[in-house]
């Protein structure tokens, strides 16, 4: 066994205490105080527990003891329920006792009022400094269930009781955690792990995932985060998991009151939290959710079956319309069905002559007729294809247990037989029936649609792990400040020092050249060639299109003369009297596709590179993508095609190919850059960046930055 995997978890001790000790112990066992304690003797825990009581000898028919003091030996855990006010001396007390692993269920803290704010954050503090790690305040607490550890006072376990099971879940909001895992043991998934970190003073979500990705019960992670605060620590956790194969399903409860910061630059109004929470878990290997059913069906099917080698199935059912149904959802969901080969096809019609179609395979309602003709159907298709799942549509035969039983036994071999496939029962079923096909590793749903998409969204997350983030910077690379011709902390830059500065990391800037009275420019004109364009230039005026500071097209002497003076006059007669600079002239570019690049400083994950198609794609339907740093040539060509109109790069209806590979160097030198600048950056804008069928060219450039860093 190596180091790493001898190591314990620094929350270990929250899930699997030898004792624990309930401050504010009740003996009514409906009271907040009273729950854990009936929860935990009613689950069979093994473990010591010792109610705090200075006023009752016994607690639910267990010995009380008026301090923690009074307890003789080490004690692993302590739960304070007790009145907000009294909190920081239970902790006190919890710290003199030795004990390192301090559930606060007790609320009135920061969710309620500046004084409780200024009380959790003096706990957090006194925590801190005695190496105690505290869960809460206002959780809801801890279930693990192999170990019988119910450390909660959640209502929802007064009629539920969970099975153990591969399923952990962690939530910020108990309502939320309670919710979903209610609606689990309803359906009968077995749990491994329920968390509740409430007001997160210390432990929070993320290193809950961490937790659970090391934590030997748990096959799939069920979280919902309400708010991030390290997201370097979010993907670092969700890397850990994705590397375990352990999927993450995330729901994003709410928004994070950070991420409504005012946008700095174009690609940050463009940008928002929520994109760029939905980019992380892309990288980092785990699924956002957007319903708790969704969240469970695919926790349910990962929990009993194997991962999807590849994206592909075979569909067979015994409706013709159900078969077509699922054929569409199929393609919403990026599952792939692939028509069966023509031997194939004949071996099929040799078992089932009147089988129609060849993948979704409709054996009509006559299958029942034939002796073993499903369960001999299916073989065939799982032995001579690759197809990782294998659909089965069987109307209403599940609640016929005549019919079904024997069925089923074909089935459950066929699971043992090839256990890599995935077998997905569809159809209406008992809980009873439900139950029975589940102990042989099958999973079954009544509606084909919430099936195909629970399989569909865990063959998005085998994609992603074949392509995950690299991880954070290296902490050692060097940056190359000291080479750049313009230095960003000298405060705002004109658009084109900002090319200036960006030509540095290797993004292409045509010749121009910036001037002051109308015979430079004439002169610049008559260098560059014409047609050129005119731009005024400003470090006070970063949109220059909005009060017409771009003339394009510029034929002549006289066009330039016209324009220098329409720019001059117009920038001057602009309020707030901004620093008039020149005019940049440069040649006119015709011919190419434009497109926009730029760097989005998230305030919880950090810098972004962003791209897209210019012009309406981006103003109208947001047709854009982000990636984190840094950036590989692989997830550059990714970030590119992940844009629906990036299909005009690669040659579209006769126009020719551009070149990408130059696009894809712009947008590595934008990750290096937005690396060696990560303290002072705020954004970036390359709009237009022209991508041409020979190279490409950086047209116009923001840059801004904090100065004062």
């Amino acid at each position: 066994m190596n180091q790493a995997a001898m190591e314990v978890h620094a929350l270990d001790p929250f899930f699997n205490p030898r004792s624990v000790a309930i401050i504010g112990a009740s003996s009514d066992p409906s009271k907040l105080g009273g729950r854990p304690i009936r929860f935990l003797r009613a689950a069979g825990y093994a473990g010591r527990i010792y109610p705090i009581n200075t006023r009752s000898e016994t607690v639910q028919g267990l010995q009380a003891y008026p301090t923690l003091a009074d307890i003789p030996g080490e004690v692993d855990q302590a739960l304070i329920i007790v009145p907000a006010s009294a909190a920081p001396d239970a902790l006190r007390a919890c710290i003199a006792k030795g004990i390192k692993a301090v559930q606060v269920l007790s609320s009135g803290f920061a969710e309620e009022s500046e004084e409780g704010r200024l009380r959790q954050e003096e706990m957090s503090a006194l925590a801190a400094r005695h190496g105690v790690r505290l869960l809460g305040p206002n959780c809801l607490g801890i279930v693990s269930v192999r170990n019988r550890y119910f450390a909660t006072f959640s209502t929802a376990l007064e009629a539920l009781v969970p099975q153990p099971g591969g399923i952990s879940f962690a939530t910020q909001s108990g309502a939320f955690g309670s919710c979903a895992y209610a609606q689990a043991i309803q359906r009968g998934l077995g749990i491994a792990r329920i968390v509740a970190t409430g007001n997160e003073a210390d432990i929070d979500v993320t290193e809950c995932i961490d937790f659970l990705a090391s934590d030997p019960e748990t096959r799939v992670i069920c979280a919902a985060i309400e708010g991030c605060r390290d997201g370097n620590r979010l993907r670092r956790a969700l890397l850990k998991a994705a590397a375990a194969g352990k999927p993450v399903i995330l729901m994003k409860v709410g928004s994070s009151a950070t991420g409504q910061q005012a946008a700095a630059t174009h690609t940050g109004a463009i940008a928002g939290d929520d994109k760029i929470f939905d980019v992380v878990c892309r990288e980092c290997g785990a699924w956002r959710a957007q319903s708790i059913e969704e969240m469970l069906d695919i926790a349910y099917v990962r929990s009993q079956l194997a991962e999807p080698a590849n994206d592909r199935a075979n569909i067979i059912t015994v409706s013709g319309g159900i078969g077509v149904l699922m054929a569409d959802d199929a393609e919403r969901h990026g599952v792939a069905v692939p028509a069966a080969a023509p031997a194939l096809q004949a071996r099929i019609r040799g078992i089932v002559p009147f089988l129609v179609g060849v993948n979704p395979l409709d054996t009509t309602a006559q299958i029942g007729a034939i002796k073993r003709g499903i369960p001999d159907l299916a073989e065939l298709v799982i032995q001579e294809t690759d197809c990782a799942t294998l659909f089965l549509y069987l109307a209403q035969i599940p609640c016929d247990p005549r019919r079904f039983v024997p069925l089923l036994a074909d089935l459950a071999e066929l699971r043992r037989k090839y256990p890599d496939r995935l077998l997905v029962l569809i159809g209406p079923s008992d809980d009873e029936m439900r139950r029975q096909l589940e102990a042989q590793g099958l999973v079954i749903f009544s509606d084909p649609g919430r099936a195909m998409r629970a399989v569909g969204a865990l063959c998005e997350i085998a994609r992603r792990r074949a392509s995950l983030h690299p991880g954070l910077p290296d902490p050692g690379r060097r940056a190359r400040r000291p080479d750049v011709a313009v230095d960003p902390r000298a405060g705002s830059l004109n658009e084109m020092q900002a090319k200036r500065l960006l030509s540095e990391y290797g993004l292409p800037v045509p010749p121009e050249a910036l001037c002051r009275t109308e015979a430079e420019a004439v002169a610049a004109a008559q260098r560059l060639g014409y047609p050129v364009v005119a731009k005024i230039v400003s470090p006070d005026i970063q949109h220059k299109t909005e009060f017409g500071g771009v003339v394009l097209d510029l034929a002549d002497a006289d066009a330039v003369r016209r324009a220098f003076g329409a720019l001059m006059g117009k920038a001057a007669a602009l309020p707030g009297s901004p620093r008039i600079e020149g005019v940049l002239i440069a040649p006119m570019i015709r011919k190419g596709t434009e497109t926009i690049l730029g760097i989005h400083v998230d305030p919880i994950f950090g810098p972004m590179v962003m791209f897209g198609l210019g012009g309406v794609a981006v103003e109208l339907f947001r047709d854009v993508a982000f990636a984190s740093v840094p950036l590989s040539p692989a997830r550059a060509e990714q970030l590119i095609r992940s844009v629906k109109a990036s299909q005009l790069l690669f040659g579209w209806r006769g126009r020719p190919a551009q070149d990408v590979g130059a696009l894809t160097r712009a947008l590595m030198g934008l990750s290096d850059f937005a690396q060696d600048w990560a303290q002072v950056l705020e954004g970036v804008d390359v709009n237009p960046f022209v991508v041409l069928d020979e190279g490409a060219a950086c047209l116009d450039a923001v840059v801004s930055c904090n100065a004062a860093s």
